[in-house]
């Protein structure tokens, strides 16, 4: 009976184990989503410099300057993203609390 007892509780173990891992791939797939908006973001104020430089071009070292700023902090919200997908991928810490 005891022997029985512990083989179910294994199960449950390895069961939880892969629930965990299942969600996290599903988080690391919703997270990878978030370089969606970065790209958009970019192209649109790339378009949108362009078409500055064309109306104004003395004013084209100023609009180049406020264009990589802006897409640079766009940028953080991809790498963000791309950081919580790794994590969640490769260094789960969900696994070692199931383990607890």
């Amino acid at each position: 009976m005891l022997k029985e007892t512990m083989n179910n509780a294994a199960d449950a173990v390895i069961n939880g184990k892969a629930l965990i891992l299942a969600a996290s791939a599903i988080g690391a797939g919703l997270a990878m989503i978030a370089g969606i908006g970065p790209g958009i973001g970019q192209g649109y104020a790339a378009g949108k410099g362009a078409e500055g430089v064309g109306r104004q071009p003395e004013a084209q070292g100023d609009i180049v300057r406020t264009m990589l700023l802006g897409a640079a902090v766009a940028e953080t919200t991809g790498i963000y993203g791309l950081v919580v997908a790794i994590i969640l991928l490769f260094a789960n810490p969900l696994v070692g609390k199931l383990a607890e």
